[in-house]
């Protein structure tokens, strides 16, 4: 579920919701159990975890998958404590990240992926190779919709890149 508008990104320039969730759902493609869900990118104004929760049933088992580097913040989030009574976390494990120990979570196992969105998009904005880093879906609708390259458009929302002012 891609968020609408990222509260905690607002100091950054952020590509529009609608592409973020196409290419959700190019990734998500083809595989079974798993699927894409918009409520987020509909709504209007800053997009907070609890909002979205509240708008599920209160019976629903939910589950909300974070990176170790992200559960490590949580308690940061828009009221998060009401977050961890709400869904049972699952962490999925970063480099260099401690898994905090969060009641009701567990911890993926699975190897570690040095990937990071902020580095896929800059490689995109600098012309560096990030083709394997992505699937070739996704790699394909960044490269027909320029999302990376051009810093600064009118399609693009949030603040100043501080990647940019660096260059």
């Amino acid at each position: 579920m891609p968020a609408g508008d990222p509260w905690q990104k607002l100091d950054r320039e952020v590509s529009p919701s609608t592409n973020r969730l196409e290419m959700c759902r190019i990734a998500l493609a083809g595989i079974e159990r798993i699927e894409l869900d918009d409520r987020e990118v509909g709504r209007q104004g800053p997009s907070y975890t609890i909002d979205t929760l509240e708008s599920f049933p209160v019976d629903e088992e939910l589950f909300l998958i974070v990176g170790s580097d992200a559960a490590a913040g949580l308690d940061t989030w828009h009221r998060w404590d009401e977050i961890i009574e709400r869904v049972s976390i699952v962490v999925a494990p970063r480099p260099g990240a401690v898994v905090p120990d969060l009641p009701r979570a567990s911890t993926l196992d699975m190897g570690l992926l040095d990937v990071r969105g902020t580095d896929i998009r800059e490689r995109a904005r600098t012309g560096r190779p990030y083709r394997f880093l992505v699937t070739q879906s996704v790699y394909q609708y960044i490269q027909d919709h320029d999302l990376y390259a051009n810093r600064g458009r009118d399609d693009m929302v949030g603040g100043l890149n501080s990647m940019e002012s660096s260059s």
